[in-house]
């Protein structure tokens, strides 16, 4: 027994608490807080790693849609929802794409894929004016290309079914679909601060795919909920993409609901995590 009891002792020893709890996990940092973001950083342009990333966003918002599009007229061509793998299928799709692209870009450009959330982290000061013009430029582009390609390999098919175009359902107002797209993309965008802060980083840095999968998880719920509203946009370049190519009245009429309702998202989400998560404004300066 008295060897038992020693290696108790021993044991605790040897693995103390390491994680401080109470008003003294506030105070001793086990992580480096990135400063912030310049407004304009003229050196960026000069850098091969800045026009890779855009490029990187290009190419994971080109596959994003090109998945996700034909995901949609999939199940609009079914003859019933049984037959298809219905609103559930086409959450998957967009939540599981997100998956996907954003663990194999983080490393390059961030992984955002969405102009509501390069909005987000550049009011964040997570990247310069720049970087989020750029970003947002190349998702847009991406987008109309992978809309483009789907209705390249099935024209027809592709206006017949509406080519996974964003339009409030009937039944709802603007409002109600406005209403939709800033929480869904507050959710989003709340969800991608929350992956990548910094101090969680420091701590789940021995599990790299923890940050994309709550991301993608988090598309996958709000689809759940929004898509008999609005179709689900929460991605300004999304539904850029799919209504320039579509082109059709009624895909434009409600458009400025999927621009307005994510950046009005993304910008709350950013000031709760500023502001209230992460209280910076507050924090004495050393």
């Amino acid at each position: 027994m008295e060897g038992k009891e020693e290696d108790v002792r021993v044991g605790a020893n040897k693995f103390p608490e390491r994680q401080p709890i109470g008003t003294s996990a506030q105070s001793d940092k086990d992580y480096n807080e990135p400063p912030p973001a310049p407004l304009f950083e003229p050196g960026e342009l000069s850098s091969w790693s800045f026009w890779r990333a855009g490029i990187a966003e290009f190419i994971a918002t080109f596959l994003f849609l090109y998945i996700t599009v034909l995901t949609v007229m999939g199940v609009k061509r079914s003859p019933n929802m049984c037959a298809s793998v219905g609103i559930q299928g086409i959450a998957w799709a967009f939540g599981g794409m997100i998956f996907a692209l954003v663990y194999c870009t983080a490393g390059i450009s961030g992984g955002h894929i969405n102009p509501a959330v390069t909005f987000g982290l550049f009011l964040a000061r997570k990247l310069s004016l720049t970087r989020a013009l750029y970003y947002i430029v190349m998702q847009c582009l991406g987008a109309i290309c992978g809309a483009g390609v789907v209705k390249g390999f099935q024209p027809k098919q592709y206006q017949a079914l509406g080519g996974g175009a964003n339009t409030v359902a009937p039944g709802y107002t603007k409002g109600s679909g406005l209403g939709a797209e800033i929480i869904g993309t507050f959710v989003l965008v709340y969800t991608v601060f929350s992956a990548t802060d910094a101090k969680r980083n420091a701590r789940d840095s021995h599990v790299p795919i923890l940050a994309p999968l709550p991301i993608g998880f988090a598309v996958f719920l709000v689809h759940l909920a929004t898509i008999p509203i609005t179709g689900t946009g929460i991605n300004p370049a999304r539904s850029l993409g799919a209504a320039i190519i579509y082109n059709k009245d009624h895909s434009w009429d409600d458009h400025w609901v999927f621009w307005v309702g994510p950046f009005i998202g993304a910008a709350l989400a950013a000031l709760y995590h500023v502001i209230v998560i992460r209280a910076i404004p507050f924090k004495s300066r050393s």
